[in-house]
Order: C-alpha cells, then sequence, then structure tokens
C-alpha cells in the first residue's frame, strides 16, 4: 500500500511527499509518536486544548505550523521524517495536513 502526506498552507503551497512501504513498515507508532512529541516542545508549540492534554493530531498539526512552510518547500530530511512519522502515528495511507485551515484529513 502507497502513503502519501500533504501539507496545505494555503492557496496553492501544498507539498506532497510519497512514502516507500519498507519505511512505513519499518517505524511503529510509538516512535512515530515519540519524534512528533519531541519536535512539539523543541519547537515550543502551543497546545491547542486549554487542559494542556496534547493529542496526536495537535501534535501534527503544530509541528507542522511551527516548524514552517520552509522546511517543507525545501524538502529536505526533516519534511520527510515529518510525512513518514505523521504518516504512522495517524495509520493512515494518505493524509492532508492543511495547516491555514488547522485541520487533518
Amino acid at each position: 500500500m502507497s502513503h502519501t502526506v500533504t501539507v496545505v498552507f494555503g492557496g496553492e503551497r501544498e507539498y506532497e511527499f510519497p512514502l516507500r512501504d519498507a519505511d512505513v513498515a519499518s517505524t511503529t507508532k510509538e516512535q512515530a509518536r515519540s519524534w512528533l512529541a519531541r519536535e512539539f516542545e523543541d519547537l515550543e508549540c502551543t497546545p491547542s486544548n486549554p487542559m494542556g492534554k496534547v493529542l496526536v493530531l495537535d501534535m501534527v498539526l503544530n509541528v507542522a505550523k511551527y516548524g514552517g512552510e520552509s522546511r517543507f518547500e525545501q524538502a529536505g530530511e526533516w519534511a520527510r521524517k515529518y510525512a513518514l512519522h505523521t504518516a504512522v502515528a495517524l495509520d493512515r495511507p494518505t493524509v492532508r495536513v492543511d495547516v491555514s485551515s488547522f485541520v487533518v484529513g
């Protein structure tokens, strides 16, 4: 099964990351959540939930937002890791992270 993560920053600014099945299969949900949690902390993201509980969707959206569009535009190692860990954490073959609307679909 193929996997693709698309990160959208509004308008025509979309960045698509196709993932290799082998990479997805070799990454556990725990590894994916740990990577997202570390990035959430390192980027000093603000939790969306007023109670302070951080959900996986919060991590996915905030890490993309605080990581910034330029990282996705460059399509470097960080953006590929984000895409991989997002796909695994959400356990979906296709993920669309719309940063401007703050929704994951």
